[in-house]
């Protein structure tokens, strides 16, 4: 079994608000205005990440692979914004609102028994004629998984990696336990 992570959101609050002209015209190479989306976007190479910044003084990190990465993009913006001559409060507020990640089971599953074997409960919704994949809503931890018939799976909602998984762990033992799981 295999899981990887594949994005990181975090958003980040300062004390303060930004004049995003003064941000966009300090970093023409970096920041831009896409249409009228209310924000700046600012993009890093290193890590590869991109921030929304806001002039509420929010900003928000995706791309990042790892809870360390999008802090360590985030303290990376703050640091290219003072030497670029913005004022940044100094101690922003860091918040991981979610984590995606992607994995194989190393099997197949049968989407329709694992539907009609948890139908009771209602945490799994499976369409295929709308979706090739089941929606799974697990509960602890609060997650939800996309649980694809070839045994790739989707979880998105963690908060930590740790969730993540915690979570796949649980699905594979539960997909294992009744019995829809099918090595090959």
């Amino acid at each position: 079994m295999t899981v990887r992570i594949q994005n990181v959101v975090a958003s980040v609050t300062f004390n303060q608000s930004f004049d995003l002209n003064v941000i966009a015209d300090a970093f023409p190479w970096d920041a831009e205005f896409k249409g009228r989306f209310p924000g700046l976007v600012f993009r890093l190479k290193k890590p590869k990440t991109t921030m929304l910044i806001f002039k509420t003084g929010k900003m928000v990190c995706t791309g990042g692979k790892g809870e360390d990465e999008a802090r360590k993009a985030i303290l990376t913006v703050v640091q290219k914004l003072k030497r670029g001559g913005i004022s940044v409060a100094e101690k922003p507020e860091i918040k991981i609102t979610n984590i995606v990640a992607s994995g194989v089971l190393n099997g197949v599953i049968d989407l329709d028994r694992l539907y009609l074997y948890d139908r009771m409960d209602d945490k799994i919704i499976f369409e295929p004629e709308q979706f090739p994949a089941a929606i799974y809503r697990m509960k602890s931890p609060n997650v939800v998984f996309l649980i694809f018939s070839n045994g790739k799976i989707v979880c998105a909602g963690a908060k930590k990696e740790g969730e993540i998984y915690e979570a796949v762990e649980n699905l594979r033992r539960r997909l294992e336990e009744s019995e829809v799981l099918i090595r090959s």
